[in-house]
């Protein structure tokens, strides 16, 4: 059963009042992370944005989820100062056994147990009274069920994208790490990409002028991945794909919300969205189950359209446009396009291009002076290490040392709840859009009102930073 607290901001969000001039209710009052929760009907509303958790001198991790992304998230945690990874989790005995191997091959510092095996195996790690922090890595309709878990059972949570499949699932998170006070980090690795953090400190110190519009993307060909018989346990993905909408918008979206300040000085307030037909998955489906047994139950199957785009309206009245094909032959792109009253920044198809108070590109030599002169401190700190540890060109790593390294200093987050929701809220969002024929559908404002007085990710590092790196 929905909450009232959801059911309010549900139904008062489609118009605001009652009548002109008429409020529903007073405004939420913020009173802070040092007083008491402030309350919305029957519910209370602890603000987690901003939020500092006690710090934690190590921070002990367990991992569930080694299929994937897991095992390369296991080796860059170990490289860095204060961790002690204390177990790790996989349904499969050999995924887990193959990530504990190759864990002790990289060093000999952590003996992890191991949960595996049976289904509720990760409950069993959950439960432990000494982990902190509770390292998500596994299929999506798992992610917001194994976070809600973890947080009540007393554990931080760090859980891959998208971090929720549904609008239920998001507020779940959110009224679990309010309650709780346990942190739900989305693990948004593009937030960290070098160019992406550079951009969003050209915006923050105003290079770029009055931010208007901003692009993302996610535009990877994964078909012949979706359909292979060994890349994901059980056929997950492909089982995902068989909703209709933007599946995957966290990765165009994540850097350019931090950009736009969304939850934190302004909000989206609604989208419409637009698919495609399909035109390759069912004909692929169709072709393999006539070869393979194996594929028939999969042909008969309606799939999300090749391209989809949703266009997102915030409160402040900017604009965001999200891509997402993972079926047709593109030439991978996230757009990351910034458009400013001053100035304009795009990374794909280019490498990553500047253009200030003109129409054409910045010199490679006025790029490279603008790239050093506003290269925010964590990658001036710990940019190389991270490029030598790897995951995606170092920025996985970026990602993993700066929550850390936030857990250890008791600082707040570069990511919480309210981001790991809203961003991941633009899936089911756009699904119903797409049902209601591209119909607006409004952005549910899962700060409760706080978006209003939340502060801007700290981009400059203002605190900690102190963290070390074991390469």
């Amino acid at each position: 059963m929905k909450s009232n607290r959801r059911n309010f901001l549900k139904y008062s969000g489609l118009t605001g009042m009652m009548m002109a001039g008429e409020k529903i209710i007073s405004p939420l009052i913020d009173e802070g992370n040092t007083g008491e929760p402030s309350h919305l009907l029957q519910d209370k509303h602890f603000n987690m944005c901003g939020y500092a958790a006690p710090k934690l001198e190590t921070v002990r991790i367990g991992f569930i989820g080694l299929g994937n992304r897991g095992p390369a998230a296991v080796i860059r945690t170990s490289k860095i100062e204060g961790v002690d990874i204390k177990a790790l989790c996989d349904l499969r005995p050999e995924k887990a056994n193959g990530a504990k191997k190759k864990l002790q091959d990289a060093t000999k510092t952590f003996n992890p147990d191991i949960y595996t095996g049976n289904e509720n195996e990760w409950k069993k790690m959950c439960e432990r009274n000494d982990i902190d922090l509770v390292y998500i890595a596994t299929p999506w309709h798992l992610h917001a069920p194994m976070a809600v878990y973890a947080m009540k059972q007393g554990k931080h949570v760090a859980v891959e994208v998208p971090a929720a499949v549904t609008i239920d699932q998001c507020w779940e998170m959110v009224e679990t790490s309010e309650k709780t006070r346990k942190h739900c980090m989305i693990l948004e690795n593009c937030c960290y990409d070098f160019f992406e953090l550079v951009t969003l400190n050209m915006a923050r110190q105003g290079l770029l002028g009055e931010i208007v519009h901003c692009e993302g993307a996610y535009i990877h060909d994964l078909l012949k991945s979706n359909f292979s018989k060994t890349n994901y346990h059980d056929m997950w993905r492909l089982k995902e794909n068989m909703r209709n909408g933007n599946l995957y918008p966290t990765h165009g979206l994540g850097p350019v919300a931090q950009v736009l300040n969304i939850s934190r000085g302004d909000k989206m307030d609604y989208l419409v969205s637009m698919s495609t037909n399909d035109f390759t998955m069912a004909p692929v489906a169709k072709e393999l189950a006539a070869k393979d047994d194996f594929y028939k139950p999969f042909a008969s199957k309606s799939y999300r359209g090749n391209m989809n785009v949703t266009t997102i309206r915030t409160n402040t009245g900017r604009t965001i446009m999200l891509q997402h094909d993972v079926s047709s032959p593109n030439v991978y792109s996230r757009i990351h396009k910034i458009s400013g009253t001053k100035g304009s920044a795009l990374k794909y198809p280019l490498p990553g291009k500047i253009a200030i108070g003109h129409e054409t590109w910045m010199t490679e030599e006025e790029f490279k002076t603008n790239e050093e002169k506003y290269m925010p401190p964590i990658v001036k700190k710990v940019g190389e290490m991270a490029k030598q540890v790897g995951g995606h060109g170092g920025m996985d790593f970026l990602m993993d040392w700066r929550m850390i390294d936030c857990l250890r200093n008791g600082i707040p987050l570069d990511m919480d709840v309210y981001d790991a929701a809203a961003w991941s809220s633009i899936g089911p969002l756009s699904e119903k859009s797409i049902a209601k024929r591209s119909g607006s559908i409004d952005v549910p404002d899962f700060t409760s009102g706080s978006w209003k007085t939340n502060q801007p990710v700290d981009v400059l590092m203002q605190k900690g930073g102190n963290t070390k790196v074991v390469v």
